[in-house]
């Protein structure tokens, strides 16, 4: 549960520092009366456990987006700027559940876009980044390294362990100048230590986090990156083409704004002709006027996470996935994710020896079972509103396997 709160100083910006500690998991079978009302505002069906892939959205999330379609339909001259309100209200919210403030935060279209920006902006220097992580802290680097800007120096995790600030510490030269990391693991549910990292990488070095498996549901020190990145269209459950970033000064100051648009620059609505110069915010990130209607839709969805906390939902969260990590392992599963719950976030990854991945995903499908499917493992990601009763759906298919 997020606790108190003090303010505090990151590079030259002021921002809310909120301070973790565990949530207390609730029992399995029960479901606070505030996640009840969380999932109250939810059709996904009880097995789907893919969040980590997809989440699906609320009603209240698809009802925005369809009344700004609705809206747009019937057009008059008030009709675009009111639209392009949901904008403002969705930076806020992401603002505020960032801990920091609208100067510091821009709407993206996704994390990849992010991550770009990042990495070209770099002029020159190694960035530290795990070879394990998904494929968008990947290709940004293999980019910026073809363009002569910064390169990549891979880090090799150990199977499970993720980033840790000791193998960070092994791999700091001189010349590295920012670490780029996911703040959980898409593979395993590993949470970064991010403060741990930031402490690791000093204050001179630019520390870059993917947020996309962990904003919204985890509780984490947002406050030790300089630029955070996140899509909207998994665990926030706003839908595709949502997301946003924040940038510290340091990062304002420090990465070349190369892929600013019209958009993003001063006085954006004159058009004279000439080139004006970059915004002095986060907006500098911005290319083009994103959808307002993809707007609506994140500006409700985030407005859900706000009033129900992330601390109550991370709680829930742990819950399921206590229950579903003895549930694999009372079946013969074996579990690949930290046993350690304060290591993990919401991801179960396991394997069932002896029986192909596809194998244990038809059984599952059968009792209405929604995993993720790797080739070599499957995947479960519950949110808040799964409820307990999907440890009885996964049993009955694990058990079905022995026969």
């Amino acid at each position: 549960m997020v606790v108190g709160g003090e303010e505090a100083v990151h590079g030259t910006r002021t921002i809310l520092t909120r301070r973790a500690t565990h949530t207390t998991p609730h029992r399995p079978g029960r479901t606070s009366p505030v996640l009840t009302s969380y999932a109250a505002h939810f059709d996904t069906p009880a097995g789907y456990l893919d969040f980590a892939r997809f989440g699906p959205p609320s009603r209240d999330t698809v009802a925005a987006g369809a009344r700004a379609v609705a809206e747009s339909a019937t057009a008059d001259h008030t009709t675009v700027d009111a639209l392009m309100r949901a904008e403002e209200a969705a930076r806020d919210t992401a603002a505020r559940l960032a801990g920091t403030d609208v100067r510091h935060t821009v709407l993206l279209p996704n994390t990849s876009t992010g991550l770009f920006h990042a990495a070209l902006g770099i002029r020159e220097g190694v960035v530290l980044a795990p070879q394990t992580d998904f494929p968008a802290n990947h290709y940004p680097w293999h980019r910026a390294a073809q363009l002569g800007r910064a390169t990549p120096r891979w880090l090799d995790p150990a199977p499970g362990a993720g980033v840790t600030p000791d193998l960070v510490r092994t791999a700091l030269t001189d010349d590295v100048v920012a670490l780029s990391v996911s703040a959980v693991d898409f593979r395993t549910g590993f949470r970064t230590d991010l403060a741990a990292l930031r402490e690791a990488i000093g204050p001179d070095r630019l520390l870059i986090v993917d947020g996309i498996q962990a904003f919204g549901v985890a509780a984490l020190p947002w406050d030790a990156a300089d630029v955070l990145v996140t899509g909207g269209q998994k665990w926030l459950r706003a839908g595709w083409g949502t997301g946003f970033a924040t940038l510290s000064d340091r990062a304002l100051e420090r990465l070349d704004p190369v892929l600013t648009g019209w958009t993003g620059v001063e006085d954006a609505g004159l058009f004279d002709g000439t080139a004006h110069p970059p915004a002095p915010d986060a907006r500098r990130w911005s290319i083009t006027h994103l959808s307002p209607v993809t707007a609506a839709a994140f500006a409700s969805a985030l407005a859900l996470v706000e009033r129900h906390t992330v601390a109550a939902i991370e709680g829930a969260i742990a819950a399921r996935i206590a229950e579903l990590s003895d549930t694999v392992q009372r079946c013969g599963g074996r579990v690949l994710s930290p046993a350690d719950p304060a290591r993990r976030a919401g991801i179960l990854s396991f394997t069932m020896p002896g029986h192909e991945p596809s194998l244990v995903a038809n059984a599952l499908h059968a009792e209405g079972v929604t995993p993720t499917v790797r080739t070599d493992s499957l995947r479960f990601s519950p949110h808040a509103s799964t409820p307990p009763k999907v440890s009885e759906r996964v049993a009955a298919a694990l058990s079905s396997l022995r026969s």
